[in-house]
């Protein structure tokens, strides 16, 4: 009997092709003939074109084709991702004059080399007629709403009465907590390749949702969905950026149907800045109502955010207040005020990763007045239940998290006292959050194949971003077949294999992870519970399979599914430069089981870099004069490098969670990021005595 392969520290399957460079991307895809497509995107933030002249685009050498919105087919509604798959827009790429943003698709020139693409879009003319534009968050005006529903759940929350709450409470917190526009850029910019062969279409993109990626290009172009076929084997990185669609994707397949060619379609990192989301700013205002012992009484976190002009999406920063601490007065406000931007889309922990800096840091503010420990002020509000649904949980042990960060981490000899740690020409701050973040299941579907020579390989449409999926779901495979993990490969990326799910709302390995558990143990009742190879030459051949799916709920109704975690920070202040330094992190995590030790600790670290870069360094600036950003590049978008990443410990609480799947596994993809800025900002405040409430924290905030 093998021993079993979940939860081990297994390396990627996918490790050596990726290190080596065998693993073929979307921009690696060369086919016969194939032709190279340049945008050319807007100038201004609003108004119409009023003429475009191709004539010299046309001309330019090997220029094959140019499309505007005046000889550009008629798209139709893709739907939602309620119905399978969502379009980031809600108006489709050069299909009309108007214009929203500044980058705003308005042509596309397709050619025999990327130099003549380029070329030939530099040559195209267009004419603008400009009207007056917004893109600032508090200069919104009237242009704001309430929406009732955000992604299909509640967006605007009440429970108790706030109002006498605040009216009677014995220590109040008031605060406005800001975070700024953010920027998605993984490594493996955005590409497409589209091949239209006569009825049917093809294309090679990076996704994180290969069959939410079929069901938008075969609605939008009014194909059968057996005619599109997406193919995505390797994806390098998304963060959410590649998990709605996007227009490059429609105008590579136009491009193709236009030229009778096969045409590549890749962005360049200043389109990256406009073309494929990013999250929106937030103003947060955060109330807090207690008594003398602690115990909270209201709460209120009111957001203010932006969606495009024409966007689907906003950042529903305040979601997780409503559940994360025991209160019974509490009013979640969310207010969306609509600028000429280009869309927002989720971006790793939507609406968590803003809302948790907000609220923690103001849990710290709290526990300053009270004069209490910021870890026992939370342990004060632990939350028994889900005061949101008024459900139990499914599993949670967030009390521990706490325990045992604070162990590793030395939490005991802190001494509250702001500025009190001098070591040489640095102030030293203690800090800690608490991390939290849904646990996600979808519709999921997958196969098991057995070959008579032993080889098993698992079959999905899904797709691994990075995460792990190629070796996470192997592990269950060999585990329920009693194979070594080497026996087993897995098949995904392509939507002619059985559906999978989204990689998005860390919901992959708790909806994956099941199915293919169900349909390895279907296939070895198939096989009569014998060795593999022997039980599929009995059955005269090649190969046996059997497929499983399950829906998007948990397996037990009537309960609340969420992971939760303990962030603690260690940073040191120059005294005189203020430049911020993270000297240490201790992250413990209850996400259920783990299925692979070491790529859920690779997620987890990602995740918590991720954070240092939001709370110290990242920021997108715009030009006012013309809404574009000034930010275009890696150079001016600063992100952590290498000096930026302090030690790191990482621990994982490892309890399965079998009321929310076989399997007990809730996804980790998110998690990590969350409260790591609050620690941060909450550490900077114990080394300095001064509370930055804005992201990033930089050192002119700590001059004054």
């Amino acid at each position: 009997m093998n021993a079993p392969a979940l939860g081990q520290p297994i390396e990627r399957k996918d490790g050596a092709s990726k290190v080596t460079g065998a693993a073929s991307y979307a921009a690696d895809v060369h086919l016969p003939r194939l032709a190279y497509a340049a945008t050319v995107r807007s100038t201004i933030a609003a108004g119409r074109i009023v003429g475009i002249d191709a004539t010299a685009a046309l001309a330019s050498p090997g220029v094959v084709g140019v499309i505007t919105h005046e000889n550009a087919p008629r798209l139709h509604s893709p739907g939602s991702m309620l119905t399978g798959g969502e379009f980031a827009e809600k108006f489709f790429p050069v299909q009309d004059e108007h214009i929203y943003y500044w980058g705003q698709y308005v042509a596309v020139v397709v050619a025999l080399t990327p130099a003549q693409a380029e070329t030939g879009a530099r040559r195209l003319r267009v004419n603008y007629a400009a009207t007056p534009f917004a893109f600032e968050l508090e200069s919104a005006g009237t242009d704001v709403e309430r929406p009732l529903l955000a992604m299909g759940q509640k967006a605007q929350i009440r429970r108790g009465h706030f109002d006498a709450a605040l009216r009677e409470a014995e220590v109040v917190v008031a605060e406005i907590y800001r975070t700024p526009y953010l920027h998605h850029h993984p490594m493996e910019p955005h590409a497409t390749v589209a091949d239209w062969r006569g009825d049917r279409l093809t294309i090679y993109e990076p996704t994180q949702w290969v069959m939410g990626l079929r069901s938008v290009v075969s609605k939008s172009f009014d194909l059968p969905a057996e005619r599109v076929e997406i193919v995505s084997p390797f994806v390098g990185g998304g963060f959410g950026s590649k998990g709605f669609s996007w227009p490059h994707t429609l105008l590579a397949a136009m491009a193709s149907r236009h030229t009778g060619r096969p045409v590549r379609l890749e962005l360049t990192r200043a389109e990256m800045f406009t073309c494929v989301g990013h999250r929106g700013p937030t103003r947060q205002e955060v109330v807090l109502a207690a008594n003398r012992a602690g115990r909270l009484t209201g709460l209120r976190h009111a957001t203010l955010t932006p969606s495009s002009i024409k966007g689907t999406f906003f950042e529903t920063a305040g979601i997780g207040s409503g559940m994360l601490y025991a209160c019974p007065n509490v009013e979640i406000v969310h207010d969306v005020a609509h600028l000429n931007t280009g869309s927002a889309t989720p971006m790793r922990a939507p609406g968590e990763a803003p809302g948790t800096f907000a609220l923690e840091c103001a849990m710290d503010e709290l526990a300053v007045k009270l004069g209490v420990d910021p870890i026992d002020l939370r342990i004060r509000n632990h939350a028994a239940t889900d005061p949101a649904k008024d459900e139990p949980w499914s599993s949670k042990h967030l009390l521990e998290c706490y325990r045992r960060g604070a162990e590793i981490f030395g939490w005991a000899q802190r001494d509250p006292r702001p500025g009190r740690r001098v070591e040489s020409d640095e102030l030293v701050g203690w800090g800690m959050a608490t991390a939290t973040y849904p646990a996600n299941r979808r519709k999921s579907a997958a196969a098991v194949r057995a070959f008579a020579d032993g080889r098993v390989v698992v079959r999905a449409a899904t797709q691994d971003i990075g995460t792990g999926t190629y070796t996470t779901l192997a592990q269950v495979a060999a585990d329920e077949l009693g194979v070594p993990v080497g026996q087993v490969s897995c098949e995904i990326g392509d939507s002619r294999l059985p559906p999978g799910n989204v990689s998005g709302g860390s919901s992959t390995s708790a909806s994956m992870g099941p199915v293919v558990q169900a349909a390895a143990r279907e296939l070895r009742q198939k096989l009569g519970g014998g060795e593999l190879g022997p039980g599929v030459r009995a059955s005269g051949q090649p190969w046996m399979e059997a497929k499983a799916e399950s829906s998007a709920s948990s397996d037990r109704s009537g309960v609340s599914t969420h992971s939760f975690g303990a962030q603690f920070v260690e940073v040191r202040v120059n005294r005189l430069t203020r430049m911020i330094r993270v000297s240490r992190v201790v992250t413990v995590i209850d996400a259920g089981r783990i299925m692979n030790a070491l790529t859920a600790r690779s997620q987890i670290q990602g995740g918590v870099v991720w954070g240092i870069g939001m709370a110290l360094l990242e920021r997108t600036e715009f030009d006012p004069r013309n809404g574009s950003p000034v930010t275009r590049n890696l150079a001016d978008y600063l992100v952590p490098v290498n000096a930026d990443v302090p030690d790191l410990t990482v621990e994982f609480l490892d309890y399965p969670d079998l009321a929310f799947n076989s399997l007990g596994v809730r996804g980790i993809g998110e998690i990590g990021i969350t409260g790591i800025t609050a620690a941060i900002a909450n550490a900077v405040y114990h080394a300095t005595g001064i509370r930055v409430r804005e992201l990033p924290i930089t050192l002119d905030r700590l001059l004054a």
